[in-house]
């Protein structure tokens, strides 16, 4: 069986400007490996991973999850609540 992991990377890519082909460059991968991630054809390791987190400064779990990302703009069920 096999689970889905959401990703963030094109976001987080898109946010800095910069493109698939510098993003593999500084991770060490082929350029097309970032776009599998991107489309979650490929599952990345433990390691690659980490990596990402360390590249775009950020923990793990911005980038990866085993749940769908909130759309964004769409306001969380705490926020209706508390505006209620």
């Amino acid at each position: 069986m096999s689970e889905v992991i959401y990703n963030r990377i094109a976001m987080l890519r898109a946010e800095r400007g910069i493109s698939r082909r510098e993003l593999a460059e500084a991770l060490g991968v082929h350029y097309q490996t970032v776009g599998y991630l991107e489309r979650g054809e490929f599952s990345p390791s433990l390691h690659l991973a980490l990596r990402l987190s360390r590249y775009f400064e950020v923990p793990v779990e911005v980038i990866f999850s085993i749940d769908p990302f909130p759309r964004i703009g769409a306001a969380s069920t705490s926020d209706v609540q508390r505006s209620a």
